[in-house]
């Protein structure tokens, strides 16, 4: 009986032996190599580099046992059984899969003590196989206490070498486990060779050839050279797989999807491009680009030689559908090949669709805009051939949206515009270009009759869609139509005719179309010269005041007067108020102008008696303005007029537009001493809710009242229904307009206490002084 260590430090050929621990090693470092890469893998790779590891691992402990075992140079000849040889190998491999499993891709503590102890298993399994292997005439004995003591250190390196895989970084997460592995497996070999006696036994006889040594001389280099190669596959393949899987990652981290094409052939695709044709990356490679793109006329599709063209799916059936494929040419495997780069353009052309929809078209409508129209009236002049121009406006859609709110203005106007969507013919062009402006070009236009025909198919329509007798919300249409060429050869003209042919449709009544002609032109010219003039007759000094008396109804005593305004234009004469006061609103001139009236007004009644007071009146435009009491406040501050003598009169108009805002400005005016009258009294929307909304100071009757009040009952009744409202808010009221003396008679039997009227006087420059008459000055 011999000791087997004592043979393998005396009797063993070192070198082999020094090969068996550089086999060790190199085994272990590909180990953590293959065990890095792994946990840098999707999950179903990382399962195959497992495997990978496994086997190289496995191999390696193998290598290293068997290559020490072959070292032997001693006296007792041994071989190996083939079929236990390879049983052993199988074992490591088997064992050591089970512990790469258990670590997993985030190793803990306890992931990491398992895996060990299955790692300890598997060199152990092979150890004591390999050993079961040999063939000699010899029995095998073991001492179990050693050997459970190395299973026991095994272990805990295999655990610390694990661990440090989990923890470390950079190099030393391969080093130091590596080394940590090798002395676990050197540690469970050696202590379990140490361990092991082989019993001489004549019985079981010489292998044949061992003699020689021939039995065993081809498995040394066999084995090296199979477990180095093995080895330095299983790097390379870690390697390269590595940069394949980088190169496909960046290939499918792009936005674009790619292909590469060789001799006209698709020879390499990444994901997206699978995924922008839905079809399998085996069903485009072999295929040609041809195959599966068009260009966007539909002709067959040519790669183009390094540069970029727009082409859509074969199989597309969404226009929109649009793609970008540039082209560049490498180097892919050894060969000249094209990549071809293909963009989905689609989300971005149909928003650059949408973004020139909304730029050319109405939000509110989705009709074209103004900048839209424009472009295309010029296009349609610039084709001289004849058109209509028609501009349409809505009849009382102010009151509508004022009363009812902007939401049901709004829905008043895409009421309207797909009513004129579908009355157009579709090479017809509609516009909306302003609040309740639309314009429509009607092209292909034979006659001026053709332009007839669609204004009355435009007011039949609105007849009907629009019934006010059914919806208390209807609004009518207005039409003013001018022609190509006959009106206008330019764009500006035309539609400033068109324009003055629609006043004159709203000027008789509304819902009615208007044709323009030459006596319009002359009306529009004056219109315009008219608003030209109105916005400088405050600077020109043409504007002044007159003021009519209010009286007390049954002695006549004068209590106040009214400042009304007057303007002499220096060609036309004077202006009557009707005429331009309309206009001024209109334009917005009402603004300075009705603060130029309230300033001079309280500037000349400064200078009566403190007993009579001045009134004032207040346009609805003027309560549009935020800083309005702003004004009064600072009127009265710079003239010095007490505010107790002050009354503005307002219509109820002023409640229409914006509520809220008004009643604001008339309470912060009513707070500083000014009193507020209500004027023109039932002749508006509200008037009661107004009442009670505000606590006016008067109530003026509408003069239409009083002008029939003494041959019409009815008219008679609504005097006596206010006089009587007025007695119930306490309220004083003014009954304007009396001419004669029966009106002024039956408004004191009615009990109405204020009154005003040519009857009383006519109205004067300034009462309480002598003043020159002005040239051309009526008293009207």
């Amino acid at each position: 009986m011999f000791n087997v260590l004592e043979c393998v430090v005396t009797e063993h050929d070192l070198r082999l032996v020094l090969i068996a621990a550089l086999i060790c090693i190199l085994g272990n470092v590909c180990l953590f190599i293959i065990l890095g890469r792994s946990t840098l893998c999707v999950d179903i790779r990382r399962r195959h580099w497992l495997v990978v590891g496994a086997i190289a691992e496995g191999v390696g402990v193998w290598a290293t046992h068997f290559v020490a075992m072959l070292a032997y140079r001693g006296a007792m000849p041994i071989t190996f059984d083939i079929g236990l040889t390879v049983c052993s190998v199988a074992l490591a491999i088997g064992f050591f899969w089970l512990a790469f499993r258990t670590l997993g891709a985030e190793p803990t503590p306890q992931r990491a003590a398992a895996a060990a102890a299955w790692a300890t298993v598997g060199v152990a399994a092979m150890h004591f196989t390999g050993m079961a292997s040999i063939v000699a005439p010899a029995r095998v004995t073991y001492d179990a206490v050693p050997i459970l003591a190395s299973f026991l250190l095994s272990g805990l390196l295999f655990w610390g070498a694990f661990l440090t895989f989990a923890r470390a970084a950079g190099w030393r997460r391969v080093a130091l486990p590596a080394a940590l592995a090798v002395f676990a497996i050197v540690i469970l070999h050696f202590t379990a060779m140490s361990a092991t006696t082989l019993v001489p036994d004549p019985t079981r006889g010489f292998p044949a050839g061992a003699e020689s040594g021939i039995a065993n001389a081809w498995l040394v280099p066999a084995i090296v050279l199979a477990n180095l190669a093995l080895l330095a596959l299983a790097l390379t393949g870690s390697l390269i797989d590595r940069l394949l899987t980088d190169a496909h990652g960046l290939a499918d981290a792009t936005l674009e999807a790619l292909a590469i094409v060789n001799d006209g052939h698709i020879v390499e695709v990444n994901h997206r491009m699978t995924t922008l044709l839905g079809v399998s990356s085996g069903a485009l490679v072999g295929s040609k680009a041809g195959d599966w793109f068009v260009n966007l006329d539909g002709s067959a599709f040519e790669a183009p030689a390094g540069y970029s063209v727009e082409a859509r799916l074969r199989s597309a059936t969404d226009d929109d559908h649009i793609l970008e494929i540039a082209t560049q040419t490498i180097e892919y495997r050894g060969r000249s090949s094209q990549v071809l780069a293909i963009r989905d353009l689609s989300d971005r052309k149909r928003a650059q669709r949408a973004i020139e929809h909304l730029a050319s078209h109405d939000a509110l409508t989705d009709l074209s805009n103004r900048a839209y129209f424009a472009a295309a009236l010029d296009n349609a002049i610039a084709k001289d051939q004849p058109f209509a121009l028609l501009a349409l406006d809505l009849d009382r859609f102010k009151a509508v949206n004022d009363i009812f709110g902007h939401g049901a203005g709004d829905d008043i106007l895409r009421r309207i515009a797909d009513l004129l969507r579908t009355t157009v013919r579709g090479d017809d062009i509609v516009a909306r270009v302003g609040g309740d402006e639309f314009l429509i070009i009607q092209t292909g236009l034979s006659d001026p009759d053709d332009a007839r025909r669609l204004a009355s198919r435009i007011l039949e329509t609105a007849a009907i869609e629009m019934d006010v007798k059914r919806d208390p919300m209807a609004v009518g249409i207005s039409i003013g139509v001018s022609l190509f060429p006959q009106d206008a050869s330019d764009a500006e003209t035309l539609q400033r005719n068109a324009d003055t042919a629609l006043y004159r449709a709203k000027n008789n009544g509304g819902g009615t179309a208007a044709f323009f002609d030459q006596e319009m032109d002359e009306v529009a010219r004056e219109r315009r010269a008219l608003e030209h003039d109105l916005r400088h007759a405050v600077a020109r000094d043409e504007l002044y005041l007159v003021f009519q008396p209010l009286v007390a109804t049954a002695f006549g005593q004068v209590i106040g007067y009214e400042a009304l305004l007057r303007w002499t234009h220096p060609e036309r004469g004077e202006i009557v108020p009707d005429e331009f006061i309309p206009v001024a609103e209109e334009i917005g001139a009402i603004v300075p102008i009705g603060e130029w009236v309230l300033r001079q007004a309280c500037t000349v009644a400064a200078t009566w008696p403190d007993t009579i007071s001045i009134a004032v009146n207040v346009s609805t435009v003027q309560f549009q303005v935020p800083n309005l009491a702003a004004v009064v406040r600072e009127i009265l501050r710079e003239t010095g007029l007490d505010p107790r003598r002050l009354e503005l009169e307002i219509t109820e108009t002023a409640f229409l537009r914006n509520r809220q805002s008004a009643l604001k400005a008339l309470h912060e005016i009513r707070a500083m001493g000014v009193r507020i009258a209500m004027d023109d009294f039932g002749t508006g929307y509200s008037s009661l809710s107004n009442l009670k909304a505000f606590p006016f100071d008067k109530i003026k009757i509408d003069k239409s009242f009083v002008t029939s009040i003494h041959d019409d009952e009815a008219a008679r009744s609504i005097v006596r229904a206010i006089v009587g409202l007025g007695r119930s808010f306490n309220m004083p009221i003014v009954a304007e307009g009396v001419e004669t003396e029966e009106q002024r008679r039956m408004l004191l039997d009615e009990g109405c206490p204020q009154a005003q009227g040519y009857f009383f006087g006519y109205p004067a420059e300034n009462p309480f002084e002598a003043a020159p008459p002005r040239e051309a000055r009526s008293d009207g």
